[in-house]
């Protein structure tokens, strides 16, 4: 007799290029808002040759030291605040969040954006789907933030997911102890990815509620 249940009881989600489809916006206004603290903007070539670099290596790149960091993110949320109705999901990631749910998946969000933007992307119906928010994590602080959300959910990091589209995503889950997923229409390509020895890659949004959400077991 076989029994279906999922493959992770917790599937904890980055927003920005993974849930939304806010990037090529986000390359602008980092120029906007890097050009307010005297810091050279990134030309659409450079951004093509540099989008494969850790966010390590790209700072070391750019000469932006650590300590500007903090208000270049709180600049890039206010301002992703002002034009909020500009975004939206990816074609497939609500279909994806309503399977897990319906499968009894425990759903996250870690993200760098503030919790207001992030819910505000979801719209009101797929926003009810998610049960943990860990929002305003700094450019390095999302294991943290994971820990948090494992905590509050009671659930072991053994048996939880974080998908993302970063490298910096991939560092984050290790340091939490839990497996990665990468998808392929974020920051980073997923060959890039697959250097992070992922469990999980995602081709498509579509794909993250069909992969994860019912896994048959004896």
């Amino acid at each position: 007799m076989h029994s279906a249940r999922p493959k992770y009881k917790l599937v904890i989600f980055d927003s920005d290029g993974t849930l939304a489809d806010t990037l090529p916006w986000l390359a602008k206004a980092f120029n906007q808002i890097a050009t307010q603290h005297g810091i050279p903007a990134i030309s659409e070539a450079d951004h093509a040759r540099l989008r494969n670099l850790s966010a390590r290596h790209l700072l070391q790149h750019l000469k932006i030291p650590l300590w500007r960091i903090p208000a270049l993110v709180a600049g890039t949320r206010k301002l992703m605040a002002e034009h909020i109705d500009k975004f939206s999901l990816f074609d497939g990631i609500a279909e994806s969040l309503r399977a897990l749910h319906a499968g009894g998946v425990i759903l996250g969000v870690v993200s760098s954006n503030s919790r207001e933007n992030v819910r505000h992307i979801l719209g009101p119906e797929n926003a009810t789907l998610i049960h943990h928010y860990a929002c305003g994590a700094s450019m390095f602080g999302k294991p943290a933030k994971l820990r948090t959300v494992l905590k509050a959910s009671r659930i072991p990091a053994r048996e939880a997911i974080y998908i993302g589209d970063e490298i910096r995503d991939a560092e984050a889950a290790r340091k939490a102890r839990m497996a990665f997923g990468a998808v392929g229409w974020g920051h980073h390509s997923l060959e890039i990815l697959r250097e992070q020895d992922a469990e999980e890659y995602f081709a498509e949004p579509r794909e993250i509620g069909r992969k994860l959400n019912l896994e048959r077991r004896n």
